[in-house]
């Protein structure tokens, strides 16, 4: 009775999504951990089945790092992103879009639904222009997204999941590296799904990062706004990407604990949710 009764809570939320684009920034333990990756795999299979259409936006920090370690290049982080140079983009490029990005069209493959691998170099999907770290340091080839040509995302999407590396070039073709969260908010607002989900190694947004009692489990954009320069880390990216998405008119931004086993599921189809919901100011 008890599984009974998580489907039928499920059903309304099931209802409610049947139809619509739900984009998933994948990152954090949920890549790093084996079963945590197959779960991943899993539960974005299921969401297809059930009628929703997934997008899957993902980073790859941690294997980057190892890579550049073990060649022996400097790693530095800057407000959350990391400083990239040529080099840092070449081993980058390899290792989301050769690597990763692989890694997970296969396993959703496995799971019983088709994906599709895509970077921000296919059918010209991400045009980004170089940027600068929130107070203003140079961080080298580190790309804030123009333009998102959402045609090569909606002619995959209609057959396959959509896998995207968070990698991309500036209009003279300059790679740059792309933070994954601010491409995940990118691509939720230009398809104009209705929701966005960052997996990432937190229960969400703290109110004292040092106090993980300080969860807020939802607040309203404007709210967010008033409180975004006390933020840093890689915290201040996500909740940049989050309120991208809802100026957009995505009608919500989740930041879910990508270590708990089907988080993903949790948030979307049950009444107590997971992590912090941020909705537009009413």
């Amino acid at each position: 009775m008890r599984d009974v009764g998580t489907l039928l809570e499920a059903l309304p939320y099931i209802r409610e999504f049947h139809g619509r684009t739900v984009v998933i920034k994948y990152g954090g333990a949920a890549m790093t951990d084996a079963s945590l990756r197959e779960e991943f795999a899993r539960d974005v299979v299921l969401l297809k089945y059930v009628g929703l259409n997934p997008v899957v936006v993902h980073g790859g920090g941690p294997e980057i790092t190892r890579y550049m370690e073990a060649l022996n290049l400097p790693v530095e982080f800057v407000g959350g992103l990391r400083v990239s140079d040529s080099d840092t983009v070449e081993i980058a490029k390899m290792v989301l879009v050769g690597k990763v990005n692989k890694d997970i069209v296969l396993r959703i493959n496995r799971h019983g639904q088709p994906a599709v691998g895509l970077c921000g170099d296919d059918g010209l999907l991400f045009r980004v222009a170089t940027m600068t770290a929130p107070g203003g340091e140079d961080i080298g080839y580190v790309g804030r997204i123009e333009r998102v040509q959402t045609g090569v995302i909606n002619h995959i999407a209609e057959d396959y999941i959509p896998v995207i590396a968070s990698v991309g070039a500036d209009r003279h073709g300059r790679s740059h590296n792309v933070n994954a969260d601010e491409a995940a908010g990118a691509v939720a607002r230009a398809l104009g799904a209705y929701k966005v989900l960052f997996l990432t190694d937190v229960t969400g947004w703290l109110a004292d990062p040092s106090d993980p009692d300080s969860l807020i489990s939802e607040t309203t954009a404007d709210k967010l706004e008033a409180k975004l320069e006390e933020v840093s880390g890689g915290m201040r990216p996500k909740l940049e990407a989050c309120l991208n998405a809802i100026h957009g008119g995505v009608s919500s931004a989740h930041i879910v604990d990508g270590r708990v086993p089907h988080s993903l599921l949790l948030e979307l189809f049950t009444d107590a949710g997971q992590g912090t919901k941020i909705r537009p100011a009413e």
